[in-house]
Formats: C-alpha cells, structure tokens, sequence
C-alpha cells in the first residue's frame, strides 16, 4: 500500500514488511517514509489547515458520513485487513470495525455541535454596554502516534474529532500495523477532503516520530501507547497542547454478593481479548474471602477452555502477540513472579509468539507483574476481607485508567466508585467495557486529557471570545418597578 502525502498517494523505494505475527507471512508492504517526506507533510498541513478550517460544518458532517458509509460498505474487508496485520481474531475485527463505523459517524455530528455560549458583560460596573460570546476554533495541526492493538478505531479516535473539529492531522501509525489506518484513510480522501487536511505518513518512530514531537507546526500531540514514550514525548514535546493515553494494570474487584457468572465471564472475557495487549486489560482480580475458591476455580476453568490458534477460523478466542519477542517479555515477567512466589493456576507456555492465557495467585506486590503493566493474557488473583483493603490495594500502583467492581449492593458500588482513583470505574462490568461516545483517559501515569469524540474534540479546539463594546447605551432609561 501507499503513503498518503498531501493528497497524493505515494510510494517510496525502501519498504516497510507488514508480516502477520500468527506465521511471519508477509502481508503487505508500505513506504519507509524519510524525514523529508514528514518535513513536506508538515508544510502541506499548513496549507491543508487553511482548508480544513473554512470548511463549513455540512461539509466536514458529509466527508465524514460518506466514509462511514465506505468503511460499512467493506466491513469484512476492513476486519481481514485487522485480523491479517495485527494481534486480534476475525470476530474480534469485526467489532473493531463495526465500533469505528460509529466513531466516524459520531464525529460527524460533533461537527454540527461546536457552539459557544453568551457571556453576561453587566455583571461588572462599567460594562453595561458591552456584550460578547465565545466559541470554538479548530487548534490547527495535530500529530498523531497511533498504536498496533487497535490499527483502525484508535486511529478513527484521532482523525474523527480532528476533522469534524477543522483541523488538519498527521498519522504515523505503528509500523506493525500501518494497513488499516492507510485502508481509512483512503475511505476519508475518497469522501472529499481536501488536500492536506489528512496525511498518513508510513516509518519509524525512531526516524519520523520525533519531527511531529518538536515541530512548532504541530499545535497538540496525540498520542495513544506506552508510559516510556509517552515521558519521552513530554521532555520534548515544548509549548503545544498533549493528549496521551498510556495504558495500565487494571484492577476488578468482586464482592460476595455479585453475580458469580457473570463476574467470571465478563472478566475473563476482559482478561483475554485481543490476547491482552489491552490498555484496558484486566490485570488484577481483587476477590472476596467469602467467594474466592469459587470464583478461582471458575475462573480458571473458563480460562483453561479458551481457543488459541488462527485469527481467521471463526472459533479462534484468541490469537498472538504482536511477535515473538512481546511474547518473550510476558514470559519472562511471569517466569519472575514465579520466582518470587505466585503460584501458577494454568497457562503459563509459550509457542513463538502465542502465549496461553495464564492465570496467577499469590503474586508479591514488588514483583513486576504485579505494578506494570504486562500487556499481555496474564491476569493475578488476590483475595481480601474488607473492601478498604481492596481499593488501597487497587489503588496503589502508578497507573489509574479503568477499574471495576462487581456487586449487587448500590452503597458499595458508589463507595467504590468514589475512592478508586482513575479515570473511569464500571460497576458490574469488567475493565475493558468502553462506549465510543463516553469520556474515556486515565489518571497517575495512566496519561492526559480525554478521549471520547465530544471531549476529544474539546481537546482538539480552542475557545475565542468576542466582545462588543457598543457605543450607544443597551438602556437608555431604567425600568420603574411599582
């Protein structure tokens, strides 16, 4: 496939292989882009900006709309393009695709949302004769690093919001998985936009990420991936607008009374899809002493029933890590937390880059697997007899995205849902349950600022206020009351 550069689709002679991590075969090549291909991405942005900002909001709904409508069109051919470059299976696809068709679609109405609101001026001594308002303006050009584990509607969550906004946005999609960014990209550049306004630029971080970092140019970083970078990108990142996204290590806690069933399934449902490499992955199950050999033993056989193999056959419940060496990490870290003394409960093997749902209980708090984030199908079982203890206990690690609580006692819920400290708490539901619409970003080392299309595009505008200082009195004679 080819790059997408100022409205021109281009190639280059040095190639990216996109390989499938499920056998190593190659599925496609894309451009090795240089850093002067970024540097002319840059220049054509600004002139792209310029468009993009005088468009007006029916235009910017009906690109958007139309691509929605071309990403539906293709639906399965979207899915396979997943499935084929990237870590998850084809029902897992799907849902990505289907769950990027609303994100297009919910961009598009934002569009037609960018209001302001009238500011009382009166309320100062002085400024009886003064009226004004304030309203949204697109901030100009954004830089997006997007990651593999959701090539398409993490890319959609940048693009959507950036053009129904009227801004102009780069992509540098991971070099793992640049297929599925490019494949939308072509659905929003058929659909009318003009020049400049989206370019998806092809290469690695290392060489053509940083330029998006440090350009004046760029007015707001985007950036969905892991805490190293992400600290890397804020000591060079200077005086620009930053939204980052940077993971976690998900707590669930299940108390006595909650729907056992439904507590085991929708966790392991969340443990294990996408094979973990889930920044909403359920890292740390915090179950009750009244419960927890029950909930454990359930829990593990569930796991131990999972399918691993072929993304593509239609009962695969999980597929690889990204490649073999995502999959050595993983395996060193439980190997570790073995050493230290967890117990191992199933899984725990690895077959090049596949790893088998693994599941373990009396990991120590100061092994790694216990405060990182493992980013891979390894979830820890820990019990507790006071719900305090359990959220001190979730709460205590650098990270504070999503957590989760099941229980079927509304005071509990809503204690809970006060003390976690993170971004968003689902009350019987697991960590990884996320809405499109819905404010989505994290606290501690969990990242900045909000997705969610509404509050990206909050993010992705800027407020402008207007005032009046009109040269006749509003009044000229006050109201007599009798």
């Amino acid at each position: 496939m080819k790059m997408l550069l100022n409205g021109h689709w281009l190639d280059r002679p040095q190639k990216i292989e996109v390989r499938d991590p499920h056998d190593g075969s190659l599925v496609d090549t894309v451009p090795l882009a240089s850093r002067d291909d970024m540097h002319a991405a840059i220049e054509a942005a600004e002139a792209g900006f310029l468009r993009a900002r005088a468009m007006p909001a029916h235009q910017r709904m009906g690109v958007l709309q139309r691509a929605a409508q071309t990403i539906e069109h293709e639906h399965e051919t979207f899915a396979r393009t997943i499935a084929r470059e990237g870590i998850k299976t084809i029902r897992e696809a799907r849902k990505e695709v289907t769950r990027c068709i609303q994100t297009i679609r919910i961009s598009a109405e934002e569009a037609r949302r960018l209001g302001g609101e009238t500011i009382p001026f009166d309320q100062m001594p002085g400024s009886e004769n003064r009226l004004g308002y304030y309203r949204r303006e697109p901030i100009g050009i954004i830089g997006a690093i997007t990651p593999f584990n959701d090539p398409l509607n993490l890319v959609a969550h940048k693009v959507g919001p950036a053009l129904a906004a009227g801004n102009a946005i780069i992509v540098k999609p991971d070099s793992k998985t640049p297929l599925s960014a490019l494949k939308l990209a072509r659905a929003i550049h058929d659909a009318g936009l003009p020049l400049g306004v989206l370019q998806v630029i092809t290469g690695h971080g290392s060489e053509i990420g940083g330029l998006l970092v440090v350009d004046p140019s760029i007015r707001m970083i985007s950036f969905t991936g892991g805490l190293e970078t992400g600290l890397k990108i804020m000591s060079k990142v200077g005086l620009k607008k930053v939204g980052m996204e940077l993971g976690s290590n998900c707590p669930v806690i299940v108390m006595p009374d909650a729907d056992l069933q439904h507590a085991v399934e929708a966790n392991v449902s969340g443990a294990f899809w996408a094979a973990g490499q889930n920044c909403l992955h359920v890292q740390r199950l915090l179950v009750h002493d009244h419960i927890y050999d029950e909930f454990c033993e359930r829990f593990v056989s569930k796991t131990a029933t999972y399918r691993v193999g072929d993304k593509l056959d239609e009962a695969t419940d999980m597929g690889p890590l990204i490649n073999e060496a995502a999959a050595v990490r993983v395996e060193q870290l439980v190997e570790q937390a073995i050493a230290d003394g967890a117990t191992l409960l199933t899984g725990g093997e690895r077959t090049g880059a596949f790893y088998a749902p693994t599941v373990l209980a009396h990991v120590p708090d100061h092994t790694p697997l216990a405060r990182e984030e493992i980013y891979g199908p390894v979830t820890v079982l820990y019990r507790f007899h006071e719900l305090d203890e359990a959220i001190d206990r979730a709460n205590d690690v650098e990270y504070g995205l999503q957590a989760g609580i099941f229980t079927n006692d509304l005071n509990t819920a809503f204690h809970a849902a006060d003390r976690l400290h993170c971004g968003g708490v689902m009350i019987n539901d697991s960590t990884d349950y996320r809405i499109d619409a819905m404010p989505f970003g994290g606290v501690k080392g969990s990242g900045l600022g909000r997705e969610g299309i509404h509050f990206a595009v909050e993010e992705m505008t800027e407020l402008k206020l207007i005032c009046v200082n009109l040269q006749s009195p509003i009044s000229s004679s006050p109201i007599s009351i009798t």
